[in-house]
């Protein structure tokens, strides 16, 4: 609360003194204003390029203030379209998974609790700045029952080597159910430096990051549900699993990336050295003040026997460092060679050592210790753009990586891309370790690494777009649901670790096409999934389908831009994975089944000047087409919502 209270001290006089609209200075449809210096000898001003968003991998975009179908898709709480994410009823809630290919896969071991981390920016998802003039940009949308979330940017260099950027967004959202609610906060601050001779350029970013979840387990009488009794509409009536449990995870991230170029003048051939640093902190804990739970007039032990008979606190902790440093020749005809050394140390750890009466030993902590060795070529010449990187352990874990990415650019509307990575991935560390107050729910293990073998290809043509994947995964660990007969029965879930021993084929196509008709048009994305298992553990619908019929138009002497339309989102049924919050993960059912229901949206969008504003009523047809609709098999999804927000920027 005090940095977001820090944060709008800095914005709002930025904002009002600093940021004053002078249309005599400033004209983004050409590089100078009819007063400049080649045309009458006055003042440069700025032009869009001026104003850019660079990725560590110094991938570059411009500031937009463009409204398209495709902003429509990103106004929401991850700030991004999320075709292929179901999400759960409340914003800031989790996503269950419809589209595996989303899946990044890096061959460190990660903290784990997979399920609360959707809204955890990670290093790679932090953008930089470089700006001509202060940028403001202000973000609101209405969340479900009480609540508001907003994200709120600025970002301003005070010289043309140096920018400085810090942005907080912030939810808090009630929600319809009992025990729902959920509040986040994710702060950043970064700064992108290079020196005037462009010798010595360097990003760096902190971040401070909490999501905070009730958790109620899901309703525990899913046919009250599905009768659409109307004693139900009023959705705090549902009996759910636990009224006063709640999940929370934190995080502080501290980030370094440079690099010096050791020749003095950049020439035809040139040698740099590099350096990344990141030190990360995580903490993940589990609260649950009453340990029973009621089902009708049945008292049930949801999690199984429990050490405490009330107030659970299970906390985990972690902390990872990275170090690389590499050495990087570059010639301008044959590309990039690097040549780089990993150093990996991360530390997992609980207060305690847990001696069960069978003499198995839980320990207290999971430390490890990786250095890797690898080289990556880089090549970008005209139409061409390719990365090929190869790295492999030199300690005791076995660990490796190759990843191939090769672009080609025919002209500015058809692209294609093509990449191959091959994974040896160390177990992320809450499968090999796990305390809790619940008996079941500790664990030590050594699993194998994950064997991950991918090749996709994707093509963007003035025609449609298309995506296709094909992966196959061997030792692949997920979450199983390992009840007995009488603990499911009972109604008690017992979720623990697991390793497929055989091979899951999986293969993705996604093709996306935008029909217009003069001021209207039709949007189409669907998405083709199929899986070869002798088991059912990897879990997909086989069709994934986003339709967006829309009408835009310029009215008001061009004054106003309106966006209009509606968007249906289905996908065929299919056993989702359940979600465990004592886990914070995701895992294997095979009792029930979701999907099959088509979701409608209605949406009303309009832009001036700079300014975007959305209305939209979410999932409008949920009482006309029967209550068969979840985000996972106790959770169902969002109902009929109406929600308000805008998009404000500020720059000159």
């Amino acid at each position: 609360m005090r940095i977001l209270f820090f944060f709008l001290f800095l914005v709002i006089p930025t904002t009002f003194f600093s940021q004053v609209k002078n249309s005599k200075n400033f004209d983004f449809s050409s590089k100078y204003n009819s007063s400049d210096s080649i045309k009458k000898g006055s003042v440069k001003t700025a032009t869009i390029d001026m104003y850019r968003f660079i990725t560590i991998d110094n991938d570059t975009t411009y500031i937009d203030t463009s409204l398209t179908i495709q902003k429509e898709y990103s106004h929401n709480y991850l700030r991004k379209d999320i075709f292929g994410l179901l999400p759960f009823a409340n914003d800031g809630q989790t996503y269950n998974t419809l589209q595996y290919s989303l899946t990044d896969f890096s061959p460190y071991p990660e903290f784990g609790f997979k399920a609360k981390h959707f809204n955890f920016l990670e290093a790679n998802q932090i953008r930089y700045s470089s700006v001509a003039t202060p940028v403001t940009e202000l973000y609101f949308k209405t969340t479900v029952r009480k609540g508001q979330s907003v994200d709120a940017f600025i970002t301003l260099n005070t010289s043309e080597n140096l920018n400085f950027s810090i942005a907080y967004k912030g939810l808090r959202s009630e929600g319809e159910y009992l025990n729902q609610l959920s509040s986040t906060g994710n702060f950043r601050f970064t700064t992108n430096y290079n020196t005037k001779n462009k010798r010595y350029f360097a990003k760096a970013h902190y971040t401070f990051q909490d999501i905070l979840n009730e958790e109620n387990g899901g309703i525990t009488t899913i046919e009250n549900f599905e009768s659409e009794d109307p004693n139900y509409n009023n959705r705090q009536r549902f009996e759910v699993y636990f009224n006063d449990a709640k999940s929370f995870l934190k995080g502080k991230r501290i980030f370094l990336d440079h690099n010096f170029r050791i020749n003095s003048d950049k020439g035809a051939n040139n040698l740099y050295l590099t350096h990344q640093f990141n030190y990360e902190n995580k903490f993940f804990e589990y609260k649950q003040a009453t340990v029973p739970s009621t089902v009708g007039g049945t008292v049930v032990d949801r999690f199984g026997e429990s050490f405490k008979s009330s107030g659970i606190n299970d906390q985990t902790r972690y902390n990872k460092m990275y170090n690389r440093v590499g050495l990087v020749y570059e010639n301008t005809t044959l590309g990039k060679f690097q040549f780089f050394a990993d150093d990996f140390r991360s530390n997992y750890y609980y207060d305690q050592i847990l001696i069960f009466d069978n003499q198995k030993v839980i320990p207290s902590a999971f430390s490890q210790e990786i250095n890797s060795v690898g080289g990556q070529y880089e090549y970008r010449k005209n139409k061409w753009n390719g990365t090929f990187l190869y790295s492999r352990s030199v300690t005791a874990q076995s660990l490796s990586n190759l990843d191939a990415k090769l672009d080609y650019a025919l002209n500015d509307n058809t692209q294609f891309s093509f990449k191959y990575q091959n994974i040896n991935k160390l177990p992320n560390s809450n499968y090999n370790l796990y305390q809790s107050s619940y008996v079941q729910y500790n664990w030590s293990n050594d699993f194998k690494n994950e064997k991950i073998n991918s090749i996709s290809a994707n093509a963007i043509t003035p025609w449609f777009d298309a995506e296709v994947q094909f992966s196959v995964l061997n030792d692949h660990l997920y979450f199983n649901n390992v009840s007995t007969l009488a603990q499911t029965s009972a109604k008690t879930q017992i979720v623990a670790p697991s390793q497929y021993d055989g091979t899951i084929n999986y293969l993705s196509v996604k093709v996306s096409r935008e029909l217009t008709f003069g001021n209207f048009a039709l949007d189409n994305t669907i998405l083709y999934q199929k899986v070869d298992q002798q088991d059912a553990v990897l879990n997909v619908p086989e069709i994934v389908t986003r339709n967006t019929f829309y009408y835009s138009n310029y009215l008001f002497k061009r004054a106003l831009f309106l966006q209009t339309g509606i968007v249906l989102n289905y996908f065929s049924k299919y056993y989702a994975n359940d979600y465990n919050p004592v886990i914070g993960e995701f895992f294997v059912q095979n009792e029930k089944q979701i999907g099959n229901h088509p979701n409608f949206d209605f949406f009303i969008n309009a832009k001036i000047q700079r300014t975007r504003i959305y209305f939209k009523a979410e999932h409008f047809n949920s009482s006309l087409t029967g209550n068969n609709f979840y985000s996972s098999p106790n959770n169902p999804s969002r109902d009929f919502t109406i929600r308000f927000g805008l998009i404000w920027n500020f720059f000159n």
